[in-house]
């Protein structure tokens, strides 16, 4: 006997919550030792024990026996109820293959292994196109999860217009040169401004599998490092910087006083930077306290002791091309929080800009000078500072470090009174 019906909302969500538990077990292997079975009064069904309207279980029972007689299904009635009210629903241990198709085709369900198979077929077409880069290291993590049926996320088995959408904007990003607002992309690529806005944090889980060095940072550094932005930004310069443009252009900055805010997207276009020493500063707040206390004043010009830049935490792309456009000659330092985050920074800037950059008061004189305004290390802290000791590059700062752990403190640089 042909089940030709429509399932009625309670045999539907039944009938799925037997498959579910089929894919769950993967249903050409294990499943072949047992049967499965589901007790209806621990699914969450819309109208079967209705207490007033007795039509949506008579339309039930009716429905689910005629899956029985066709042998899909067993079930299992409560006692003293046969033909009333059940109990169980059961898929026998035998011929799982021929009967689950049946069932799955009865709910216009695609089978998992259906889905696996189709995102494997869209993403090995697409490998290609992406070189050694951290998109290939990604895409070939998310195949490796599909060949053991583990979870592809943040791509989605039953949405293959997410992965389409992904796959889009990864091929996008090699196009990027300069930072680039999400709805500018968003046009670009998908001819809709928000569409990329759907897809971002899949697209940040997909970088941070790909690189891992991005796991620790927020999601708006990790989409800035791919060169997306949520508005353009602007870089923070104080002293004497001179940039030379690759039309041949030289913008002196030294006459913007106290600072200038320089376009991210334009420094694309420098070919040479020259300054005479570099400071550094992570956060804006205290940018603006030490141009403003430590300006001079030459020959009617203010100036400061150094050409300083604001890097804004992790230095983005367009901050490590300028430190990169610097003679090697020119001393960089950086001053930064004296925690995970700011030797993590130091760690940055010497394995993509210079191994020469030197800290700047980053030191144990400092953390025991602002004692007051230190704080206690977090679990979370005491782990990551122990991860920088084992980083070659950062061996000069190593007792700095232990010995953050050793008071179990940490110090911002708005903490710090003297510099």
């Amino acid at each position: 006997m042909e089940a030709s019906f429509i399932p009625s909302p309670d045999v539907a969500d039944a009938l799925n919550a037997l498959l579910d538990i089929l894919e769950r077990r993967d249903g050409t292997r294990n499943t072949q030792l047992r049967s499965i079975k589901v007790t209806l009064a621990n699914l969450p069904l819309p109208t079967y024990f209705s207490q007033t309207d007795p039509i949506p279980r008579l339309i039930a029972n009716e429905q689910l026996t005629i899956l029985e007689k066709s042998g899909l299904i067993s079930l299992t009635w409560l006692p003293g109820e046969t033909g009333h009210i059940l109990q169980s629903i059961t898929l026998p241990k035998t011929e799982y293959a021929t009967r689950t198709n049946e069932l799955f085709h009865l709910l216009s369900r695609t089978p998992i292994a259906d889905n696996r198979s189709r995102l494997e077929s869209q993403l090995l077409a697409d490998k290609f196109r992406f070189q050694d880069d951290w998109r290939a290291r990604a895409i070939s993590y998310i195949l490796h999860q599909l060949k053991a049926e583990k979870s592809p996320a943040p791509f989605s088995l039953t949405d293959p217009n997410l992965t389409l959408d992904l796959l889009t904007a990864l091929q996008a990003l090699s196009t990027l040169t300069t930072e680039t607002p999400y709805r500018v992309f968003s046009v670009r690529v998908f001819n809709d401004s928000k569409r990329f806005e759907a897809i971002k944090n899949q697209l940040v889980t997909l970088a941070r599998i790909g690189n891992p060095e991005w796991k620790r940072i927020p999601a708006e550094e990790v989409l800035r490092e791919l060169n997306l932005v949520a508005n353009p930004n602007y870089i923070h310069f104080a002293g004497y910087w001179q940039f030379t443009t690759d039309k041949g252009e030289i913008l002196n900055l030294s006459g913007f006083t106290p600072s200038v805010g320089f376009p991210a997207a334009q420094i694309a276009s420098l070919q040479s930077v020259h300054a005479e020493s570099v400071l550094c500063i992570e956060n804006l707040t205290t940018f603006h306290q030490c141009i403003r206390q430590t300006e001079q004043i030459n020959n009617g010009i203010r100036t400061t002791q150094h050409a300083v830049i604001c890097i804004f935490g992790n230095p983005s792309p367009a901050v490590r091309c300028v430190l990169r456009l610097l003679p090697e000659t020119v001393p960089i330092f950086l001053w930064s929080d004296l925690d995970y985050g700011g030797f993590n920074i130091l760690s940055q800037l010497r394995r993509f800009v210079s191994k020469q950059i030197q800290p700047y008061l980053m030191n144990i004189e400092t953390l025991e000078s602002n004692i007051p305004c230190a704080r206690p290390l977090t679990l979370s802290d005491r782990t990551n500072l122990k991860r920088l000791l084992l980083r070659p590059e950062l061996h000069d700062v190593r007792n700095v470090i232990e010995h953050l752990l050793k008071r179990g403190l940490k110090l911002e640089q708005e903490g710090v009174e003297d510099f």
